[in-house]
């Protein structure tokens, strides 16, 4: 009964999916552990999961790659497009062929399956709050992928509906900097620097951070 009256404080609601089954579970038991999140749903394949993404309004999507009917890289795009939920891309395979894919594809963070359970759950934390999780290498490993040089002109030209503080946060997400340290940086508040972050996301149309960190490459603001 305890536990149950503990969940009455749940704010992030989501769904694991895994072809493995003992796996599955495993997820499944470590996330539902956490007294901030809980699981509402399990998808033995990528298919399942976008249906459970329709369904079960989770805040956030942990999504294996390699699954039978649909792999987790055509879900999360189609999860992505219908902007159900964030996703997290959890595998084995720490190839670039497959974090270009997921970033293309909508995903909003990429963890291998051997980080411990603790960083699972920050990951989790950090997505759920409209950041995104990815490391400033992998960032500029997949931004020389597939991003194209930056556009020619002057950054005003480029991004002309920005303030100059703006600017300089555009910059830090650039850098991989969360909220948090934003505002460390800057030496303002946690809110204020959440603010900026969301009023660039509103004034350059971006889905997500990871968005933010492509915009600011294309406008010539950070080099590979």
């Amino acid at each position: 009964m305890v536990a149950r009256r503990a969940r009455r404080h749940v704010t992030i609601r989501v769904v694991v999916a895994d072809d493995q089954a003992l796996l599955l579970a495993g997820l499944a038991g470590i996330i539902d552990s956490a007294p901030d999140i809980t699981v509402v749903g399990q998808a033995g394949d990528g298919l399942q999961a976008v249906r459970l993404a329709r369904s079960r309004a989770p805040d956030v999507i942990v999504m294996d790659i390699r699954m039978p009917e649909m792999d987790g890289l055509e879900a999360t795009r189609l999860i992505a497009e219908a902007d159900h939920a964030k996703v997290l891309i959890l595998t084995t395979f720490d190839l670039d062929e497959y974090v270009y894919a997921a970033i293309r594809g909508g995903a909003s963070g990429f963890l291998l399956k051997d980080a411990p359970p603790a960083d699972l759950l920050a990951a989790i934390r950090v997505i759920a709050a409209g950041d995104a999780l990815l490391a400033p290498s992998i960032t500029r490993r997949l931004l020389r992928e597939f991003t194209p040089p930056p556009t020619a002109g002057p950054v005003d030209r480029v991004l002309p509906s920005i303030t100059d503080r703006e600017r300089e946060v555009l910059l830090l997400v650039a850098e991989g900097l969360s909220n948090a340290e934003i505002a460390e940086r800057l030496h303002i508040g946690p809110g204020t620097a959440k603010s900026h972050v969301a009023s660039l996301l509103a004034k350059l149309d971006a889905r997500d951070r990871v968005q933010l960190v492509i915009i600011a490459f294309r406008a010539g603001l950070v080099r590979t």
